[in-house]
């Protein structure tokens, strides 16, 4: 599946993936505010066996079939306080 990705312009290390290029009315409307504008990041070929930096390849394709787009969050924070 051909799959276009987007970071947002107010919270850092925060995407969304898109099953069609552009398509943002999937997306929730509070979900948008807080993400901010999108900002066309890249664009590429997903399967099942790709490797990807910080989300499950499987997971991101059930949710692009499921919703039409995924939510990349950062990592939480491991170090204690």
């Amino acid at each position: 599946m051909q799959v276009y990705v987007y970071r947002s312009s107010r919270k850092s290390d925060t995407y969304i993936y898109l099953a069609k290029k552009d398509d943002f009315e999937l997306i929730p409307e509070p979900l948008r505010q807080v993400f901010g504008n999108p900002e066309f990041a890249l664009e590429f070929e997903l399967t099942p066996q790709r490797t990807l930096a910080q989300e499950d390849p499987r997971a991101v394709l059930a949710n692009l079939r499921e919703r039409g787009f995924h939510l990349q969050m950062p990592a939480e924070n491991d170090r204690p306080m």
